[in-house]
């Protein structure tokens, strides 16, 4: 029998499971979840160990910019969720993702799903729902009005490391609906909460 998933927020207390979730590179390429958090131009000049910094001073700042999820005492999921407006790149008026009206990326109630992680042993196990299940808790306890996502509609691989946006049918079965698509395979997908 499968162990339930819990998921908690990302507090400082929490930083060396996250670490440990993420391994010595950092998760998807040493980006240690700073991809939509860094202008693009800043992000470039960052070595892993300065992305690391970066996010572990976000981490300590408060509050929790995510979720990481466990089985037992091992954290085996990270989703990121927060408002929009701490994510730059996110959007940025050239990504699939930018708001549909630029207003909603400085109000603090429209909030973004916007990177999910587990290692490649851990992926496949349905764990990307209960972590957006729990995006979803959290947000609305959070005060969200809003929630948004912009998954990928398919990939080849059903653990392809692409899918740390999502996949759409987990954004579908948990009740989000698409408000717009700027290229194809990849809708913005909101759940009023």
């Amino acid at each position: 029998m499968l162990q339930e998933l819990k998921a908690l927020p990302l507090t400082s207390d929490r930083w060396d499971d996250f670490e440990t979730l993420f391994g010595p590179s950092g998760a998807c390429y040493g980006c240690w979840c700073t991809h939509f958090r860094v202008p693009t131009s800043d992000r470039k000049t960052m070595d892993g160990a300065a992305k690391k910094e970066f996010m572990q001073a976000r981490v300590a700042a408060g509050p929790p910019p995510g979720l990481l999820g466990y089985i037992g005492e091992r954290p085996v999921a990270w989703a990121q969720v927060g408002p929009r407006s701490e994510l730059p790149q996110w959007n940025s008026p050239k990504t699939v993702s930018r708001p549909l009206d630029p207003a909603d990326a400085e109000d603090n109630s429209v909030w973004a799903v916007s990177c999910f992680f587990m290692n490649s042993r851990d992926r496949g196990k349905g764990y990307s729902h209960r972590m957006l299940s729990e995006a979803v808790n959290f947000a609305k306890a959070s005060g969200a009005r809003i929630l948004e996502g912009c998954p990928i509609e398919r990939t080849k691989q059903s653990k392809s490391v692409g899918l740390y946006v999502g996949s759409l049918r987990i954004f579908e079965a948990a009740g989000f609906s698409e408000v717009a698509k700027r290229k194809d395979g990849r809708p913005l997908m909101r759940l009023v909460l």
